[in-house]
C-alpha cells in the first residue's frame, strides 16, 4: 500500500525545487525501472500498480498514461576539477552543452551519446536539469550509462586544452565538417538552440565546424536543431 504522505511527497518530485532539496529524482515505465535496478543508482521505493491501483499510480504519475511501474532514485553524486582532469587523457572523447535549454534535446543527446560511445557529457550550469522527468523519460534508460556532468564550461575548455585536446565548437561560419581534420579525442560543443555558442566558448574552440545543407547554393532553414546537429556530429566523428 502506499499513504497519502508518499503520494505527496512522489508528486513534489516533479518539481525542480524539491528534487534539488531532496536529491531525488523519478523514473516511470517497465524498461526505464529495469534499468534504473541494475544501474548504479541507488533505488528508494519501487511503486506497482498492481500493488497500490490505478487511482494511486495516477496520482504520482507525471505522464498522461501511467506506466505499470514507477520508482524513485537517489541522484548521482557530483565531479571535482580534479575527478575531470583524471578523465581527460587518451582517446577521451566528450560532448559540452552550451545552455542547452530543451528537455528533449538533452534526452536526445544522451541517447546519441550513449549510442556513439561518447565517454561523457559536460553541460553549463544553465543547460536543463537532468533529473527533469521529460529528460528522464527522453532517454530512455542511456541517463543511467552515461556520465552527464553539469560544470563551469570554460573550466572545462581549460582541461581539455592543457591535455593538448582539441576543443570542436559547431558554428554557421564554420568549416566543413566533411572536409575538416577530426580526431578522436576532444571535446565537441553544441550551442543553445537560439544563441547558439556563447562568445565565452567560441573564444576557447580550436576548430569551427559547419554542417552543410545540400545542395549548397539552395535557400534552407536557418540552422539544425541541436539533437540533430549533434547526431550528424559525433556520427561523422565515429565514422572516420
Amino acid at each position: 500500500m502506499i499513504t497519502n504522505a508518499e503520494i505527496k511527497r512522489i508528486k513534489a518530485l516533479q518539481n525542480k525545487k524539491f528534487r534539488d532539496e531532496s536529491g531525488l529524482f523519478v523514473v516511470e515505465g517497465e524498461k526505464m525501472v529495469a534499468e534504473a535496478m541494475k544501474s548504479g543508482f541507488e533505488v528508494e521505493a519501487v511503486y506497482r500498480r498492481d500493488e497500490i491501483g490505478e487511482e494511486a499510480m495516477s496520482r504520482i504519475s507525471s505522464l498522461s498514461s501511467p506506466s505499470p511501474v514507477l520508482a524513485v532514485l537517489r541522484q548521482a553524486g557530483g565531479y571535482s576539477l580534479s575527478q575531470i582532469r583524471e578523465m581527460v587523457k587518451g582517446d577521451f572523447l566528450a560532448i559540452g552543452l552550451d545552455a542547452v535549454r530543451d528537455p528533449g534535446n538533452l534526452g536526445t543527446i544522451i541517447r546519441l551519446a550513449d549510442w556513439f560511445g561518447i565517454d561523457a557529457i559536460f553541460a553549463s550550469r544553465d543547460t536543463v536539469e537532468l533529473y527533469n522527468p521529460k529528460v528522464v523519460q527522453s532517454t530512455m534508460g542511456a541517463i543511467f550509462r552515461k556520465k552527464v556532468i553539469y560544470c563551469d564550461l570554460a573550466d572545462v575548455c581549460e582541461i581539455f586544452t592543457s591535455a593538448g585536446m582539441p576543443i570542436f565548437g559547431t558554428f554557421l561560419e564554420g568549416e566543413n565538417i566533411y572536409s575538416s581534420q577530426l580526431s578522436k579525442n576532444g571535446l565537441i560543443v553544441m550551442g543553445n538552440e537560439a544563441n547558439g555558442v556563447s562568445d565565452a566558448i567560441r573564444r576557447k574552440t580550436t576548430a569551427k565546424l559547419f554542417i552543410p545543407p545540400y545542395p549548397g547554393d539552395t535557400e534552407t532553414a536557418e540552422s539544425l536543431n541541436v539533437a540533430i546537429a549533434t547526431a550528424i556530429t559525433i556520427s561523422e566523428f565515429r565514422r572516420r
